[in-house]
């Protein structure tokens, strides 16, 4: 099918070939695509079927498929996905989502919470802009200057964003490999994301999930604050709090054991043979 998901989202099937083991779906933050999963693939892919795609405008996606008009708000990107769950018809699933995917993540499942057994949140916030009482790490004239940077030399912005946000700066390969990654989507494309990203407010949909949800959050992680992963689970129903001693917005890049073993510490058992 031209129009088909599978195909413009670059789905790639892993790990346990057979259709009756456990799925576990891996989405991607902004500016990554699904080449950051490998660690946690390796670690789960004797167990599980393991679904990876990548988000249109991002990795191998069909970037002929990105259109300004269709990629509005994060509920475009949780059609898309939902889309995919239902070409493969994918259910009782475990999603492991990395920041903005999180409230794609999110969405989608309180749309269609039969889908969805249970819920993996790295690096999420519902919120990035700071609202009176509620913390999200960001000013609007933060953002703003973020904006510009972006349109003003998007290669500059990016070989300066991916170190500040990737952090871990005695690894510096990690901060060349987010940038190369960033510098692969198109810079229009990029800018119009990040945008929606960092302009959205998803607080008011976290009390209508309801899949149990694990919410993993970095001590030092300069896009999201611990205090927005202390609201997450405050808010959504539940949910659980896990802070891991790791630095940066990509600790399954940087830190890879340790969320390894914080999704294993919380996986619900495997299915009966």
């Amino acid at each position: 099918m031209l129009n088909s998901a599978t195909i413009r989202n670059h789905v790639n099937i892993v790990g346990q070939s057979s259709n009756t083991a456990p799925v576990l779906i891996m989405a991607h933050g902004f500016g990554s695509d699904q080449t950051a999963w490998r660690y946690l693939i390796e670690a789960f892919a004797p167990k599980y079927r393991i679904v990876l795609f990548d988000h249109v405008g991002s990795g191998k996606s069909d970037f002929n498929a990105y259109s300004p008009h269709r990629y509005k708000s994060l509920h475009s990107f949780t059609h898309d996905f939902l889309e995919i769950c239902h070409e493969l018809n994918l259910q009782q699933v475990t999603l492991i989502a990395h920041s903005v995917s999180c409230m794609v993540g999110l969405l989608a499942a309180s749309l269609e919470p039969n889908r969805f057994k249970q819920l993996f949140f790295i690096s999420a916030s519902p919120c990035y802009l700071n609202d009176r009482d509620y913390i999200g790490g960001f000013e609007q004239a933060d953002l703003d200057r973020i904006y510009a940077a972006m349109s003003s030399n998007y290669y500059a912005w990016a070989s300066g964003f991916a170190p500040l946000v990737m952090g871990n700066a005695d690894h510096p390969e990690l901060a060349v490999e987010f940038a190369k990654s960033l510098l692969a989507m198109r810079p229009d494309i990029s800018q119009a994301i990040a945008r929606i990203i960092f302009q959205s407010d998803h607080r008011a949909d976290l009390h209508k999930l309801a899949t149990p949800t694990t919410i993993i959050q970095p001590k030092h992680d300069v896009a999201v604050p611990v205090a927005v992963g202390q609201y997450l689970a405050k808010h959504i129903p539940h949910s659980n709090l896990i802070l891991t001693d790791t630095d940066g917005h990509l600790p399954h890049l940087s830190s890879p054991d340790i969320v390894i073993s914080a999704i294993a510490n919380y996986l619900q058992p495997l299915m009966l043979e």
